[in-house]
Order: C-alpha cells, then structure tokens, then sequence
C-alpha cells in the first residue's frame, strides 16, 4: 500500500507541476491542454471503476471544435480551467479512495465496461498502477512538446519528488 500510496502521491504532484507550467505560458496551448485533459478524464474514468460505477458515460478525450483561430484561443483558456478543477477533483478522489484501501483490497477483481464498450476485468493493484503509469507517458508527451515548442519542460521526475 506504502508503494500505491506514494505513486498516487507523485501523480499528483506532476499533475500539478503540468497545470502550473501549462498556466504559466504567454499563449495556451490547445493541443497540451487537450493531451492534459486526456491524463485527467482517464485518472476520473479509472477511480469511477474502481468505485464500482459506471464510467461509459465519461469522457477520455476533449471535444475539439474550434472552427477559427479565436474559437480556437477560447476553447484553450477553457481547457486550462477545467484542467485545474480536474486535478483539484482528480486529487481528492484517489485520496478519499486510497484512504479506505487495504492491503488485502488490492487483489479484488473490478469488471468494468471500456469506451468501446468491451468489459474487462482486473486487478485493483493492475488498475492504480496502469493509472499512474498512463498519466506518466502522457505527461511525457506534453514535457517533449514543450521542449520543442521553446518552453521548459516541467521536471516531474520521480527522483526529484522524493528529493
């Protein structure tokens, strides 16, 4: 559980460190913030099925339609606001949830239905740790697009967060 616990820990403080540096920039960024809100509705996705609800209902990807460079603009400083309502929700749930998990609860079976409407059925430990894991690659996908785009990339190292 110490091990869950503190990459749930890690996730989101890197989720914070994205959002702050996303904010930060002169110009949002569309494209960032929509691979941003990809990270935050699947962390939202993965705890609604852990809690036993259905999840088909939810988003995994933003809606883009953005017919102008203005809408475009627009649709970018709305992202960045539903990114940080995401991770502040994001951040209360996986704590509300780890706080009542034990040990024992990490091998319980969860079925759930994906977007596709295929149902599957894993492992709560498999199910936190692919969460995490998913969150992380992405978060290196907006951190290599930063870079390319002149910007610092956030250090969201893990190495560094325990530091």
């Amino acid at each position: 559980m110490k091990t869950i616990q503190t990459m749930y820990e890690h996730l989101n403080w890197a989720n914070q460190r994205i959002l702050e540096t996303l904010q930060s920039m002169e110009e949002q960024n569309q494209e960032l913030n929509r691979l941003f809100l990809h990270i935050l509705f699947a962390e939202q996705v993965w705890i609604t099925r852990l809690r036993g609800l259905d999840s088909t209902h939810l988003p995994i990807w933003p809606e883009t339609g953005a017919d102008t460079d203005a809408d475009a603009d627009a649709d970018a400083d709305v992202e960045i606001e539903a990114c940080a309502e995401l991770v502040r929700q994001n951040k209360e749930s996986t704590a509300s949830f780890l706080a009542e998990l034990s040990n024992a609860d990490l091998d319980k079976r969860i079925a759930y239905t994906n977007s596709k409407g295929q149902e599957f059925e894993n492992s709560v430990r498999d199910i936190l740790t692919h969460a995490a894991l998913h969150g992380h690659y992405h978060r290196g996908q907006i951190n290599l697009r930063l870079r390319a785009a002149g910007y610092e990339p956030a250090n969201i190292d893990f190495i560094t967060f325990v530091r």
